[in-house]
Formats: structure tokens, sequence, C-alpha cells
């Protein structure tokens, strides 16, 4: 194994992994955005509400993500959407991961006794008071953990942005084998990147998983 040529290539792969940071928190915050209103959506007691929710969930949940990316990036220009490959790759990915996050929101909220917002009623709160101040609070301890997972799931997927050419990890790494022609060396550097963000990733939704269980 080549141990010089990864200390040699290092630094541009740590820039490609502030662009996989910067592109996990972009999606991130689009994909809890897409998740809490897709989740409001399933729960809404309108049926054509609930209907726009659940379509949501199956077509994005029902298809790859990556070809979802393709008809956001290469398909959009045909009907006017015109974003350049970093945008088309937060966009898209944090679409699809508001489709899991939705099931993930609205399962935590589900979970919560009914009685819980019976009795909220009974004390003289409104339907949004007894939403917001008693059942939120309770679901908010259920889901940290489940949201933890699905983004990591989702700093992995931002690896199908080297497909539209978003100079991140991925990219890098074959960008570089076509150059040295050591695959295992440049997979393998990209590979202890993507550990260390989700390592860093995983003890950040730890404490938060603490911080509210405690409060």
């Amino acid at each position: 194994m080549d141990i010089d040529l990864m200390l040699k290539v290092y630094p541009f792969f740590l820039e490609a992994a502030w662009v996989t940071i910067l592109l996990s928190v972009l999606t991130a915050l689009i994909g809890l955005t897409c998740g809490a209103l897709g989740a409001a959506a399933r729960l809404s007691r309108f049926a054509l509400l609930r209907f726009v929710g659940a379509a949501y969930v199956s077509l994005f949940r029902g298809t790859p993500a990556l070809i979802q990316l393709f008809i956001l990036y290469f398909g959009g220009p045909q009907i006017g959407i015109q974003l350049d490959a970093f945008e088309a790759g937060v966009i898209g990915l944090g679409i699809n991961a508001g489709a899991y996050m939705t099931e993930t929101i609205r399962g935590a909220i589900i979970s919560i006794d009914k009685g819980q917002r019976e009795a909220a009623r009974t004390l003289g709160l409104s339907a949004w008071q007894a939403v917001y101040r008693i059942i939120l609070p309770q679901a908010a301890r259920l889901m940290v953990r489940p949201l933890g997972v699905n983004l990591n799931m989702l700093i992995k997927a931002t690896a199908l942005v080297a497909a539209i050419s978003v100079i991140e990890l991925t990219y890098t790494a074959q960008r570089y084998i076509g150059s040295t022609y050591k695959p295992f060396e440049m997979f393998l550097l990209a590979g202890i990147l993507y550990m260390i963000i989700i390592y860093v990733t995983g003890r950040g939704v730890a404490w938060l998983d603490r911080k509210v269980q405690i409060n």
C-alpha cells in the first residue's frame, strides 16, 4: 500500500470532505423541513393532504435516489429547472431524505398515547397547544435516535452526487484513481474520512439524545 501517496493527496481529500460536510448539512436541513411537512400532511384530518403526504413518501422511497438526481439535474432543463450540480445534489438528496424522515417523525408522534391529547383538551388547551406543549416534546425524545440513523444514511448517500460531478469525497477518489492507478489507496482514504464524519455525527446525536432525555 502506497502510504506516501495517500499522505501526498490527503489535503485534496480533506477539501473534498468539507464539501461532503456542507452537502450533508444542507441536505439534512431540507430533509428535516420536508419530513416535518410530510408528517403534518400524513397526520392531517384532511384526506387530500393525507393523500399528498402518502404519495410523496411512496414516490421518493420507492425509486432510487440516483434516478431522482438524474431526473433533476439532466432532465430539469427540459422543464425549465436550471440547477448546477451542487444545487441539484442538495435539493435531490434533501427531498429524498425527507421521505424517510416523514415516517420517522410521524411514527414518533403517533406512538404517544392519544389519552394525553384528550387530557390536554380537557384542561382547556387548543388542539395546536396540545400538540405543541404535550405531544411534540414527548415525540422529540423518541425521534432523535431514528433521525440520527437517517442522518448517517444521508451522509453516505452524498457519494451519489459524484455521478453528477460534484467534487466531494467519492468524486475526488475517482479523479485521483485516473491519474495514480491506485484504487485501493484512494477509496481507502475516502472511506476513512467518511468514517470520521459519521463517527463525529454519531457522537453529536448521542449527546443530543442524552440532553433530550434529561429534559
